[in-house]
C-alpha cells in the first residue's frame, strides 16, 4: 500500500518535531517534509506535492487561515488544521473548517500525546482515502439548494442529526436554509470540547434559528437547535413529554462521547414516529444503528448521498444496514426536512402535537 506523504506546516520548531515523531509511528505515513510559515509552504507544495498537509492555525506574517484559503483555490489538498484549546483557536478552526479544512485537532497538553497521536495519525489515513473525493469540494458546496417550504409551519416533529468529518460544511448548508420556526433539532458533530461552543455561536450568528450548544434540561422547541457538547457526555432526548435535552455521562460508543447512535436511540424510544433522523458524511459507521432503531420505532429517515459526502462512511453504514429510508444530495436535505415536518405538506399526528404544547405550558 501506497504510504501517504504528509507536509507538516508550523512555526514552532517544537510542535513539527512532535508531529513528526507522532506520524513516522505509523509505517503507513510518511513525512515528506517540513515548513515553518506560507512561503517556506508554498515551494514545498509544489515541490512535493503532499497528499496530506498538516497547518498551524496561528503563524506569523500570513496566518494559516489565509494560507488554506490560497491552498483551496489554488491547488486543493486534504488539510488538517491544528489548533490550540483557547476560544480563538477554537473559532478560527471552525472558520477553517467553512474554508474547507477537511478537518481539525486540538493541540495536545501536558499527558495528552498518546491520545492526540492516535487522532492525528487516524485523521491522515481519513484524509488520504478522501483525496480524490476531496478535489470535487467546489463542486459539492457549489449545488443550489432547492426551495424550502413556504409559509412553514412545524407539525411537533423531532428532528436528530448526527455527522463526523465534513460536517461543519454540510450542517451549516442545512441550518442556513431553515426558518426562524424551524423544527426542534439536535445535533451531534464529532467534534473536540472547546470547538462545538464556538460552532455552535457561528451557526446562531449566520442562521435564522437559535443555535446553542446543548445543555442538560433546555426544552426542545420550535426555533432551536441544539449542538453535543464535544468529548464530555452523550446527548440524548428526555423520555417523557415534555421533551427536553439530557445530557449523561458514559463510555464512548463507537469510539466517539458524544456519539450518533446514542442520540438517535434516545429520539426512537423518546418520541419513535414523531421524529425525523438524518445521518450526514463522516468516517465509521456511527449513527447507523440509531438510525435504524429510528425506522423500526415509525420515524422518517435520510441518509446523505455518496456524491455530495467528503467521506461516504456514515451515510453508507447506515443505508446498507437499512437504517436510512432514502440518500439524498447536501441541496435537498433541508427541504426534504421541511417538507416532511410541515403541518401543511402531510396528515400529523393532532394528539403529539397538542399533549405537547400543553406540556409545555404547565
Amino acid at each position: 500500500m501506497k504510504q501517504v506523504r504528509v507536509l507538516i506546516v508550523d512555526d514552532s520548531a517544537t510542535m513539527r518535531s512532535l508531529i513528526r515523531e507522532v506520524l513516522l509511528r505509523d509505517p503507513a505515513i510518511e513525512v515528506a517534509g517540513e515548513a515553518s510559515g506560507a512561503h517556506e509552504a508554498r515551494a514545498a507544495i509544489k515541490a512535493l506535492n503532499p497528499d496530506v498537509i498538516t497547518l498551524d492555525v496561528e503563524m506569523p506574517k500570513m496566518n494559516g487561515l489565509e494560507f488554506l484559503d490560497k491552498i483551496m483555490r489554488l491547488r486543493p489538498t486534504p488539510v488538517i488544521m491544528v489548533s490550540s484549546e483557547t476560544a480563538r483557536g477554537a473559532a478560527a478552526a471552525i472558520k477553517a473548517l467553512e474554508i474547507g479544512a477537511f478537518d481539525c485537532i486540538a493541540k495536545p497538553g501536558s499527558g495528552e500525546v498518546g491520545a492526540f497521536a492516535q487522532i492525528l495519525t487516524g485523521k491522515v489515513r481519513e484524509a488520504a482515502i478522501a483525496q480524490a473525493r476531496f478535489t470535487n469540494r467546489e463542486t459539492r458546496a457549489g449545488q443550489t439548494a432547492l426551495p424550502v417550504v413556504a409559509n412553514y409551519c412545524p407539525d411537533g416533529r423531532l428532528v436528530v442529526i448526527g455527522a463526523s468529518t465534513g460536517g461543519v460544511e454540510a450542517i451549516s448548508a442545512i441550518l442556513s436554509e431553515f426558518p426562524e420556526n424551524c423544527p426542534p433539532t439536535l445535533i451531534t458533530q464529532h467534534m473536540p470540547p472547546v470547538f462545538t461552543q464556538s460552532f455552535a455561536e457561528r451557526l446562531d450568528r449566520r442562521c435564522k434559528p437559535n443555535v446553542r450548544e446543548a445543555q442538560d434540561g433546555a426544552p426542545l422547541l420550535p426555533g432551536w437547535v441544539y449542538l453535543a457538547p464535544g468529548g464530555t457526555k452523550h446527548l440524548t432526548v428526555s423520555p417523557t413529554a415534555p421533551y427536553r435535552c439530557q445530557l449523561r455521562a458514559g463510555d464512548p460508543v463507537n469510539g466517539h462521547r458524544p456519539s450518533v447512535d446514542v442520540l438517535m436511540t434516545s429520539a426512537a424510544k423518546a418520541v419513535s414516529s414523531n421524529a425525523l433522523g438524518v445521518v450526514l458524511t463522516g468516517m465509521g459507521r456511527d449513527g447507523a444503528e440509531g438510525l435504524l432503531a429510528m425506522r423500526r420505532a415509525g420515524a422518517r429517515t435520510l441518509s446523505q448521498d455518496e456524491a455530495s459526502c467528503l467521506i461516504y462512511g456514515m451515510p453508507k453504514a447506515a443505508f446498507e444496514l437499512g437504517g436510512a429510508e432514502m440518500q439524498v444530495p447536501l441541496n435537498r436535505i433541508a427541504s426534504e426536512i421541511l417538507r416532511i415536518s410541515s403541518i401543511e405538506q402531510k396528515e400529523t399526528s393532532d394528539a403529539f402535537r397538542i399533549s405537547h404544547a400543553r406540556a409545555h405550558r404547565r
